[in-house]
C-alpha cells in the first residue's frame, strides 16, 4: 500500500470528532479514491492505541473490524450505541468528511 494515501487516511480519521462515525468509502472519497473503501480498511490494519479507528465503519453503519468489543466500548464512551454490531441512529452520528472539512 502506498505511504502517501496511508498517511493521508490517518490524516482524515484523526479529524474524526468523538461522538461521530464515518465510512471507509467516505474517507477513501475525501483522499482521492472513491473506490478504494477496502484499501482504507486495509490501511487501518496497523495503528497506536490511542488512534481513533473505532469511529470508521462500513457504509450501513456496521462495525467489520475484528476489535468489535472494544469499538463498542470506546463509542458507547462516546455516546453512541451500538447493538450487535450495528450503530443506532447512523446517519444522526455520521460524519462526512467532504462535508465538513
Amino acid at each position: 500500500m502506498d505511504e502517501i494515501f496511508r498517511q493521508q487516511v490517518f490524516e482524515v480519521i484523526r479529524l474524526i470528532p468523538g461522538g461521530r462515525v464515518t465510512s471507509y468509502g467516505a474517507i477513501a472519497k475525501a483522499v482521492g479514491y472513491p473506490n478504494h473503501a477496502r484499501h482504507v480498511g486495509n490501511a487501518l490494519r496497523h495503528y497506536d492505541d490511542d488512534f481513533p479507528a473505532h469511529r470508521v465503519c462500513n457504509s450501513s453503519g456496521h462495525i467489520t473490524a475484528s476489535c468489535l468489543e472494544d469499538f463498542t466500548k470506546k463509542l458507547s464512551a462516546e455516546g453512541i450505541k451500538v447493538e450487535g454490531n450495528r450503530i443506532q441512529h447512523f446517519r444522526n452520528v455520521f460524519w462526512d468528511p467532504l462535508e465538513e472539512l
